[in-house]
C-alpha cells in the first residue's frame, strides 16, 4: 500500500483541464559560468595602445605648443603622432591583437592629434584676424573629422577594401602642416594672404573628409610579395628629391594625395560613362 502511495504522484490524469507537472530540481549554474568568454575577457593589448597613447602624447604637445607660440614645433608633433598611428595599426595587425577596444582607443586619439591639434594650430597661425568666421572654420575641421572617423568605425566590420570613403584625417592633418611648411620654406609665414588661404584649405578639408571620394589604402598592402623592380627605382629616386627639398615634396606628396580622391572619381565616372555609351550603343538595332 505504501509502495501504491509513493508511484501516485507520478499518475497524471488526461480527463482534466489542468495538468501537474513535477518540479524539476536543477543545480545552479553561476553567472560567469553561463555568460560566454569573450565577455569575461579584461584588459587591453599592451603593445598597440602604447603607440596610440604616444599618439595622443603627441597631439597634446602639439597643442601645447602653439599656445607657447613654437608653431614648428607643433607641426613637428603631428608628424611623429602620425608615425604612431601607423606604427600602432601595423603592430596590432603583425601581432594579430586588434579589437574594439584599440578601434576606438585610435579613433579618440586621432581626433586629439589630427583634428583638435591642427585646427588649434590653424586658428593661432591664421585665422585669428577673422574673428568668429576663424574659430567657426577650425570648429567645422574637427566636427568633419570626428564624422569621418565614426563613418571609419562602423565600417570597420565590413570586408577590407583597396581605399578609403573619404579624405582620412591623417592626411587632412598632414595637408595643413605641410602648407605650413611651406610657408616657412618661402619665407611667407608673416605674409597677409595666408589669412585667406588656410581659411579656403581647412573648409576644403573639411569638405573632402565627410566626402565619398575614394582615396587609396596602402594597410592592405603586402609587402612580403615582389615586386618590380622599377619600384625600387623610383622609391629611390623620390628619397633623394625628398631629402633635396624636404620641404616642397612634402608638400607636394600630400596634395597629391588630397586630390587624388576627386581626380579618381572623375576617372572612374568618365569610364563608366564610356562603358554605359557603349552598352547602349551596342543594344541599338
Amino acid at each position: 500500500m505504501s509502495g501504491a502511495n509513493a508511484r501516485e504522484p507520478e499518475q497524471f490524469s488526461t480527463a482534466g483541464k489542468v495538468r501537474l507537472l513535477r518540479q524539476r530540481v536543477r543545480t545552479r549554474v553561476p553567472l560567469r559560468h553561463r555568460m560566454p568568454a569573450e565577455k569575461l575577457k579584461k584588459g587591453i593589448y599592451l603593445i598597440p595602445s602604447l603607440f596610440t597613447a604616444g599618439n595622443i602624447m603627441c597631439g597634446f604637445f602639439s597643442i601645447v605648443s602653439t599656445f607657447n607660440g613654437q608653431y614648428i614645433q607643433a607641426a613637428l608633433f603631428i608628424i611623429f603622432a602620425h608615425i604612431l598611428d601607423g606604427v600602432d595599426g601595423y603592430a596590432a595587425r603583425l601581432t594579430k591583437t586588434t579589437s574594439q577596444f584599440g578601434i576606438e582607443f585610435d579613433s579618440l586619439a586621432d581626433v586629439v592629434s589630427f583634428g583638435v591639434a591642427p585646427a588649434v594650430l590653424v586658428y593661432f597661425w591664421a585665422l585669428v584676424p577673422w574673428g568668429n568666421w576663424g574659430w567657426l572654420a577650425a570648429c567645422t575641421y574637427v566636427v568633419c573629422g570626428a564624422l569621418r572617423l565614426s563613418r571609419f568605425n562602423v565600417q570597420s566590420g565590413a570586408p577590407a577594401k583597396s581605399h578609403f570613403v573619404g579624405l582620412p584625417i591623417p592626411a587632412a592633418a598632414e595637408m595643413i602642416v605641410a602648407t605650413i611648411f611651406l610657408y616657412y620654406y618661402l619665407g611667407g609665414e608673416g605674409a597677409p594672404n595666408k589669412q585667406v588661404t588656410f581659411l579656403l584649405v581647412i573648409y576644403g578639408l573639411a569638405a573632402l573628409m565627410v566626402s565619398g571620394f575614394p582615396y587609396f589604402s596602402l594597410k592592405n598592402t603586402d609587402l612580403k610579395k615582389r615586386f618590380p623592380i622599377w619600384i625600387l627605382v623610383f622609391a629611390v629616386i623620390l628619397i633623394k628629391v625628398i631629402v633635396m627639398a624636404p620641404q616642397v615634396m612634402f608638400f607636394a606628396l600630400f596634395l597629391l594625395y588630397t586630390l587624388s580622391g576627386p581626380l579618381l572619381w572623375s576617372w572612374t565616372t568618365i569610364q563608366r560613362r564610356r562603358v554605359k555609351r557603349g552598352d547602349m550603343a551596342e543594344a541599338q538595332p
